[in-house]
């Protein structure tokens, strides 16, 4: 469903899997500074609402997900994965418990499949699962923010900000007092600028959690079983991961950003060298200017010189080789 705020003033819709909320709202560096400064918003009301209810289902999902949260506290925030049985990723989930309720976030459209797997898997334990995103609407307030959050809502609170679980119906309304909104790519040029992947776009079909950095923020090491946590083990103990997330800079003199999928090289191989990996998501940023995120083959040098297309990059470590 498309956003009621892409009819505020300058409201530019966003591509892709983003389409149903807006770009930039006319000043993508003022927006993005604004957000830097701890105020404003960000629409995110495309993504999807998953609320997980009954007196089990802290322990249920704990044996489902590669996060531990068999005693998740009220009101922390915590990320989760859900793997293939050969550890691929397939699902990410943005989670925080509200004492009565795991409120969950995912990426837009992914809500049904994961609603399908979670039922599959349901058995004797007292779980109720059911897609609020009819009804619930994301928001988010970035770090440091002062706007009022309505009382009853849940709240995800993490050192980048909050998002709030909010009504649909209040959407509208709360936007008119919560400041000056910004648009995804504000919100994604910042995501690029905190090395953070996103599900669809720094992964594909194969993508294991090592390759991300999301050992730790995602999975937890010391927990029971979970499906694909043979792969996890796997690697952590005896092998390393074949690709790695580097974040790139890149050249500022290019008018257009690299697009996702934009094949890198070594910069020393000129354009017919080896395809040694590729871009993930492309920024403009207020201060660092054109960056990116990309997964590159492990043994890349970390200090190479690369070309993104016909760009040039120069590479910052994310994920040790």
């Amino acid at each position: 469903m498309k956003s009621p705020l892409l009819t505020l003033p300058g409201a530019v819709p966003a591509e892709g899997v983003d389409e149903a909320v807006a770009a930039h709202y006319g000043d993508l560096f003022r927006e993005q500074r604004a957000l830097a400064d701890g105020t404003g918003f960000v629409d995110l009301s495309h993504r999807g609402v998953v609320a997980v209810t009954g007196e089990d289902r802290l322990a249920w999902l704990h044996l489902l997900l590669t996060q531990h949260v068999s005693d998740l506290p009220a009101g922390r925030a915590t990320e989760a994965l859900i793997l293939s049985a050969n550890g691929h990723i397939e699902h990410a989930l943005y989670l925080v418990d509200d004492g009565g309720t795991v409120w969950a976030h995912v990426e837009p459209g992914t809500q049904e499949a994961l609603i399908a797997y979670l039922e599959s898997m349901k058995f004797f334990y007292k779980v109720d699962v059911a897609d609020r995103t009819d009804d619930i609407a994301i928001v988010h307030l970035p770090a440091g923010s002062i706007a009022e959050v309505p009382e009853g809502v849940a709240v995800r609170e993490t050192p980048h900000g909050r998002d709030l679980f909010l009504p649909r119906a209040d959407l509208e309304s709360y936007a008119a007092q919560a400041g000056p909104p910004a648009g995804i790519l504000a919100h994604e040029a910042l995501r690029v600028e905190q090395h953070r992947p996103r599900l669809g776009f720094e992964t594909d079909h194969r993508t294991i959690p090592h390759e991300l950095g999301w050992i730790g923020s995602a999975v937890h090491l010391q927990k029971g079983c979970y499906r694909g946590q043979e792969t996890v083990a796997r690697v952590q103990n005896l092998g390393k991961p074949p690709r790695r997330l580097v974040f790139l800079h890149l050249d500022g003199s290019e008018v257009h950003l690299p697009a996702a999928g934009t094949e890198l090289r070594l910069a020393e191989d000129g354009p017919e060298g080896r395809r040694i990996g590729f871009v993930t998501t492309s920024a403009r940023h207020h201060e660092l200017g054109p960056i990116a995120l990309a997964l590159v083959k492990r043994n890349v040098p970390v200090d190479a010189p690369l070309v993104a297309g016909d760009t040039a990059a120069a590479q910052e470590v994310v994920v040790e080789p």
